[in-house]
């Protein structure tokens, strides 16, 4: 009986204890998954930034924005490209 007790007590320990490490490297997950949506917050609005100094004309801000939020960084970063090199051969 008391072999039976002993071992159902090693079982729970086990079991926390694998709860625990678990729980702990869902909160590590978490972390990293929150300092890489703060990167990329901060990316955002730096693009905004350079969106509104770049774009002349309201239709080209929407565009850009529009550009950002279906099709990413990279591509709203080219299309910025693509007004500041019209802009120079306009200017």
């Amino acid at each position: 009986m008391t072999l039976t007790l002993d071992n159902r007590s090693r079982n729970k320990e086990s079991s926390l204890t694998q709860a625990l490490r678990q729980i702990q490297q869902l909160n590590s997950k978490i972390q990293e998954l929150e300092e890489q949506h703060q990167d990329y917050v901060q990316k955002q609005q730096n693009l905004i930034g350079a969106i509104a100094e770049i774009c002349v004309s309201p239709i080209q801000e929407v565009e850009a924005l529009r550009i950002l939020i279906y099709r990413g960084e990279a591509a709203c970063r080219q299309y910025l490209r693509s007004v500041l090199v019209k802009q120079r051969k306009n200017s």
